[in-house]
């Protein structure tokens, strides 16, 4: 099964709503770990809540903010939208969602990232089956 790290700078937000999602609508195919290159004391609280609230996943019972150098050999990265800050990890497969972070903005934006977020899984579930 492949391994897919979804990577942003702070792991506490975007990376973490993937890292969930993926685990959630792609466990069957692909295993989902997030990263970043700094550490936050806690996930980001309204994607907590959001994720509860939408999918009744408690993203706090079952993550943490880690640092990339914690994570397996990875198949595939998928940078959030980073830019320049994105760490490099080596991997067969690169994408960047190129995502705003939501930190700071109102539930309806939240919202549309985990929408975003939902979709781009689903995608890339669907690019990686039988790979």
């Amino acid at each position: 099964m492949k391994k897919v790290a979804f990577i942003c700078t702070h792991n506490s937000c975007r990376s973490q709503i993937a890292e969930a999602l993926g685990k959630l609508l792609a466990g069957d195919v692909f295993e989902s770990y997030s990263a970043g290159t700094e550490l936050k004391p806690r996930i980001n609280p309204d994607a907590v809540r959001l994720m509860k609230a939408r999918y009744g996943v408690d993203m706090e019972l079952t993550q943490r903010s880690k640092l990339v150098a914690e994570l397996p050999p990875i198949d595939v990265v998928i940078t959030m939208g980073c830019g320049v800050q994105c760490p490099y990890l080596p991997a067969e497969r690169r994408e960047d969602w190129g995502l705003a972070d939501p930190t700071g903005q109102p539930d309806e934006v939240f919202l549309e990232t985990i929408s975003t977020i939902e979709r781009k899984v689903l995608e890339l579930k669907d690019s990686l089956k039988g790979v």
